[in-house]
């Protein structure tokens, strides 16, 4: 029968010495199209192994629901591994943090009232319990035991850094064992004492995660770890952006040469990432450490594969360190081929506030809900109220995460948790007020995982609070074929140079080369939402760094393209521009 073992110096495969080198790769975030292509890739890079969290949230979006469909076919994302010739290693959570919105954890759960976060709190257990049930089945019978390719499951993920409940760990191992998960657990901890102590067990084998001194975090796991193989389960080539701020980089060479030392010491490695793909829709997301910094749509990551699939300078760097440890096979990733150029103008425009009866049905409230409260549990939602002339500010308690206020239609400005923007002036007229919430991405890591989100506390004028109001969801993803049909009708703009009054949505159609990648400029442009042939792509902000919005070439037809752009400010002209390259923004050399 196959095996995998943790064995007094060496994981061991089939009884014999295994060094595990493996390569993050998130199934959710790929097109699965291009899942065999990119395992491909790592196989040839010198890796044996892909590693991959599963989001509990993108599988169970709603109470109740749970899907293994398309994206979500994590069956079919081991198989491809498998059919690769390569092993995986699975991390289920029920926490990833993975720069992923809720930390993989579902909003519905959490906003149970009562309802612990990653701790033994019934509640909490319980749902783990179901989500295991729909999940662990996929893994279990695709282990080594079985003749497939899953050599170990993690347990939880960095624990350490949120608590120390050793009863809710040792609940998770029993629920997994109890579901035919008998392939070694771990469990992985940042490379300090403090994090390793509280993060592990005793009886489930420690792995360490770092970026660098390889030398030095090994010594500390091995104190944590006083037998058995070593490994860092999160080698960090690289790191993930925020809004606002500068496009990460490592220097391959530095990457490269603690990678070495790494290997050299004859310890396992998992390349976080190896390929970060894409936050596709409205799945990233944010940090808080005093500032609210929400995720890009990008996760290229500075990764040794590139967020289209196209290798790196940081790819051959780490080929050649791995040579010096395993073989590596003959055949090379292509390089970048130049995408498609092309200006399309957008020519149909739909005002927001027009489509809202489309895309919502709010209902009426007698204080400020939050989107929890109202079961709204990403994107876009409407707060709508009546001032009076005596209404000259509109103050809020607290906004999560950033709103355009509108006056009969017409923007007045926008509140914004990241610039602790709560107050706005009003024009002293009465009329109706319309709040366009963004939820900008749930927090993903430490103590503000699982807290609300929407216009928190209470809302003010200068003469009295506002009690009074109407609020719903909209539905985004998919857009309605109601909103869709009404852009489509809509009168051609008379110029595609004409600029763009937000908050709108346009339209446009093209033509181009099927089925291969494109990048998506929008020069000029504010902030708002992208959709292509029906796809929700993801946000788009001229806050920056990301230039560029990568469109996966599985996407693309040759004709009858249909772009969708929601643009809550504004754009100088209704022109999108197809580029040859990716463009990830500035850095810090």
């Amino acid at each position: 029968m196959p095996s995998f073992e943790i064995g007094e110096h060496d994981f061991l495969l089939d009884g014999e010495p295994m060094q595990v080198l493996s390569g993050a790769l998130h199934y959710f975030r790929v097109h699965p199209d291009l899942w065999a292509d990119r395992i491909h890739k790592a196989r040839l890079l010198g890796l044996n192994t892909i590693e991959t969290y599963v989001a509990w949230n993108f599988h169970s979006p709603e109470r109740g629901v749970f899907r293994l469909d398309g994206q979500r076919d994590l069956g079919r994302f081991l198989d491809l591994v498998a059919a690769e010739g390569m092993h995986a290693i699975v991390r289920p959570g029920p926490y990833i943090c993975a720069e992923w919105d809720n930390g993989g954890l579902p909003a519905w759960l959490l906003a149970t009232p009562g309802v612990g976060v990653r701790t033994s709190e019934p509640t909490y257990l319980e749902a783990i319990a179901s989500y295991y049930d729909a999940v662990l089945p996929v893994v279990a019978e695709r282990q080594v035991t079985r003749g497939g390719s899953v050599l170990m499951v993690q347990v939880e993920n960095e624990y350490g850094a949120y608590g120390d409940d050793k009863d809710y760990l040792r609940a998770l191992v029993a629920m997994m064992r109890e579901r035919d998960i008998d392939v070694p657990l771990t469990t992985c901890d940042q490379a300090n004492d403090h994090m390793l102590g509280r993060g592990g067990l005793p009886e489930l084998h420690r792995t360490a995660t770092f970026g660098s001194r390889s030398a030095e975090r090994l010594a500390t796991l091995r104190s944590h770890q006083p037998a058995g193989p070593l490994m860092c389960m999160e080698y960090w080539d690289g790191w993930f952006d925020s809004w606002g701020e500068q496009h990460h980089t490592t220097d391959p060479d530095d990457a490269a040469a603690d990678l070495d030392v790494l290997l050299s010491a004859g310890a396992s490695v998992n390349l976080y990432m190896f390929h970060g793909g894409t936050n596709l829709g409205l799945t990233n997301g944010a940090n808080d450490k005093g500032t609210y910094l929400p995720i890009t749509t990008s996760y290229d990551y500075d990764a040794p594969l590139a967020e289209d699939g196209s290798p790196t300078a940081k790819y051959d760097a780490f080929r050649s360190v791995l040579a010096r440890h395993t073989p590596v096979p003959g055949e090379r990733p292509a390089r970048r081929a130049e995408a498609p150029v092309l200006d399309v103008a957008v020519d149909r425009r739909l005002p927001l506030v027009d489509a809202l009866p489309q895309l919502t049905e709010p209902k009426a409230f007698t204080h400020l809900p939050t989107t929890d409260e109202i079961g709204h549990w990403s994107g876009l939602t409407l707060y709508r109220t009546q001032v009076r002339d005596d209404d000259r500010v509109l103050s809020v308690d607290e906004v999560r995460d950033r709103a355009v206020v509108l006056l009969d239609g017409q923007p007045l400005g926008t509140l914004s948790r990241t610039e602790g923007l709560t107050t706005l002036a009003l024009p002293g007229r009465a009329g109706r007020l319309d709040v366009i919430l963004e939820d900008q991405g749930r927090v993903n890591y430490g103590p503000r995982i699982g807290e609300p989100k929407g216009l928190i506390g209470s809302a003010r004028t200068t003469t009295r609070e506002i009690t009074d109001w109407e609020v719903g969801g909209l539905r985004l993803d998919p857009l309605p074929d109601e909103v869709l049909d009404r852009l489509r009708s809509a009168a051609p703009s008379s110029s595609a140079d004409a600029p763009l009054d937000g908050p709108v949505l346009t339209r446009a159609t093209f033509s181009t080369t099927c089925a291969v990648d494109h990048f998506l400029r929008l020069d000029g442009w504010g902030k708002g939402l992208v959709w292509l042939n029906g796809t929700l792509l993801g946000r788009h902000w001229s806050a920056g760094p990301t230039h560029t919005l990568y469109v996966p070439g599985p996407l693309v037809r040759a004709d009858d393209n249909e772009l969708v752009i929601l643009e809550l400010h504004g754009a100088a002209r209704g022109t999108a521009s197809f580029v040859a390259t990716p463009d990830l923004g500035h850095t810090e050399r």
